[in-house]
């Protein structure tokens, strides 16, 4: 086997007259036998639509602290969560954010604000374009949770 076909058959860059050539020479020595000689290399390509699925998202609206850990395992599962923080006292939304934060930053994933107390989270699968621009007057900003 020459540089030249090793190199082709690492890179997988056989074509097919490659194998015609093959098939001629080996029906000329064994011309009893027809074989067909089918590229085992080609086997081995697998298509990127087979493997992407659909994205799904998800909207929470959290009562309790103890549901972060729910909010997580969507993350964990590479779903994008909505996070509404409007129904939670102020302590436990802030560490429902404080939690989400941390999982977000370990799976890669993103986080952010999108309205009054309303996060998107994000893991490393989807990405978020654009921005939401935030008009606060100073009375909101004051009154403001975060």
């Amino acid at each position: 086997m020459s540089l030249k076909s090793k190199f082709k058959t690492f890179f997988f860059l056989d074509d097919e007259n490659d194998y015609k050539e093959e098939e001629i020479i080996e029906e000329e020595t064994e011309p009893i036998k027809q074989t067909q000689k089918q590229p085992t290399q080609k086997n081995n390509i697998v298509s990127l639509q087979s493997i992407q699925k659909a994205s799904k998202m998800v909207l929470v609206e959290p009562r309790v602290y103890a549901e972060a850990q729910d909010i997580a395992d969507h993350l964990k599962n590479r779903r994008a969560v909505v996070v509404n923080l409007q129904r939670i006292e102020k302590d436990q939304a802030k560490r429902i954010v404080d939690f989400l934060s941390g999982t977000v930053y370990a799976i890669g994933g993103d986080i952010q604000k999108v309205g009054t107390d309303i996060f998107l989270c994000t893991p490393d699968n989807i990405e978020v374009s654009g921005n939401i621009s935030q008009i606060m007057q100073e009375h909101e900003f004051e009154n403001s949770r975060w």
